[in-house]
């Protein structure tokens, strides 16, 4: 029986080209390999699972690399790569801070640092979630940093920046890695789910990238929790079914029912989400964005504020045309106000069918409003 590897790994990216959604950094780092301007220090932030690591261990690889290719890239050939790839690399060593974050760990690291490479360049040290090191811990490793051999590299990964020294902050290159954004995570699970020969819709690539929150990571791990559920028949309903996510349909509903004024109806609504075990702050919380959704949606110059998939995005500018914006605005305060609310309410299902109401009157208040100002004219 072949031993399973989860996509995260498998299709963890081996070059700079690879990576998603991070192009300004590897062709910073690129460029720095092929101008052979590399610094003694750098600090790769930003959320997790979005390719810091992945990034840092591919920079160690191409700048040991013996035949890099003219767009500055490892040819995953050479004994240097070939010994990185089956994990046997003298060069390269990785240390999590969160598990060995003490001085004798920190001191340990400088007596390997003393050593020069047997094959190749560089000697590459890569400390993830470095902000776990404690205080002496960084302050033994300050003088390493900051006067390292010349064959020393040092590539420090973090989550929370602002907890590491800014005495150690000043020594390093900083790189800022960002959310990766909805459209390449779904472009990048419809290549997993080709290769793996998974069929799914579009819009349940959509919700994973959602429920993923920027991080390529979670996607991947969602992505084959949802495969083992429907057996590689990817379909939205099974998505929001096996994450407890809340169908966008429902939004779409009540939106149809606010513009008609139709209280009871809209009451009912509610009361089926919750009969479905939905907690009353997510209902309010994802109507909120919802709204602020068709907002963003009225105008193709706000368009590019609304980060979903071309069928969602067509969906809510047809809603949106039918939604005048000073509704919108009231629809979003009113929504994000119960939001406010919510935790110190004693009756929260009043609060929530309250909110309700007033969402279905916005429509008849502004036609009052109207009748009021031309009976004063």
């Amino acid at each position: 029986m072949e031993n399973y590897i989860v996509s995260a790994r498998k299709y963890r990216p081996s070059t700079f080209t690879g990576v998603v959604g991070q192009k300004s950094l590897t062709t910073t780092l690129k460029n720095a390999i092929l101008n052979n301007k590399l610094a003694h220090a750098y600090l790769f932030s930003g959320p997790r699972g979005v390719g810091k690591t992945t990034c840092a261990r591919i920079f160690a690889k191409t700048i040991n690399c013996f035949s890099r290719n003219g767009e500055g890239e490892a040819c995953n050939a050479c004994e240097s790569c070939l010994s990185f790839n089956e994990q046997r690399s003298l060069n390269i060593h990785e240390l999590d801070a969160a598990s060995n974050n003490s001085v004798d760990d920190i001191r340990s690291l400088i007596d390997q640092v003393r050593i020069p490479p047997q094959i190749g360049s560089y000697k590459v040290y890569i400390i993830d979630e470095v902000h776990m090191l404690s205080q002496q811990a960084f302050n033994a490793f300050l003088k390493t940093l900051e006067e390292p051999p010349k064959y020393a590299i040092f590539i420090l990964a973090t989550t929370e920046k602002q907890k590491v020294l800014a005495t150690i902050l000043s020594r390093c290159q900083i790189y800022d890695f960002t959310r990766i954004s909805i459209a390449d995570m779904v472009e990048h699970l419809q290549y997993v789910a080709s290769n793996e020969n998974i069929t799914a819709d579009p819009e349940a690539f959509n919700v994973i990238a959602q429920k993923a929150d920027g991080g390529l990571r979670d996607a991947l791990s969602i992505f084959d929790r949802v495969a083992s559920y429907t057996g590689g028949n990817i379909t939205y309903l099974s998505v929001i079914e096996n994450l407890n996510v809340l169908d966008y349909e429902y939004y779409f509903r009540i939106t149809d029912a606010l513009l008609k004024g139709e209280v009871r109806p809209c009451m009912l609504l509610l009361n089926e989400i919750l009969e479905k075990g939905f907690d009353g702050q997510h209902i309010i919380t994802g109507l909120a964005t919802h709204f602020r959704d068709l907002l963003v949606s009225k105008d193709e110059s706000t368009l590019v504020l609304f980060d979903a998939g071309a069928s969602i995005r067509d969906r809510y500018r047809e809603t949106a045309k039918q939604c005048p914006d000073k509704l919108l605005f009231k629809a979003i305060e009113l929504a994000n106000q119960c939001d406010l609310n919510y935790r110190e309410s004693r009756n929260k299902r009043l609060l929530l069918e309250l909110t309700f109401i007033q969402l279905c009157l916005l429509n008849e208040s502004d036609s009052l409003q109207t009748e009021d100002s031309k009976k004063k004219s």
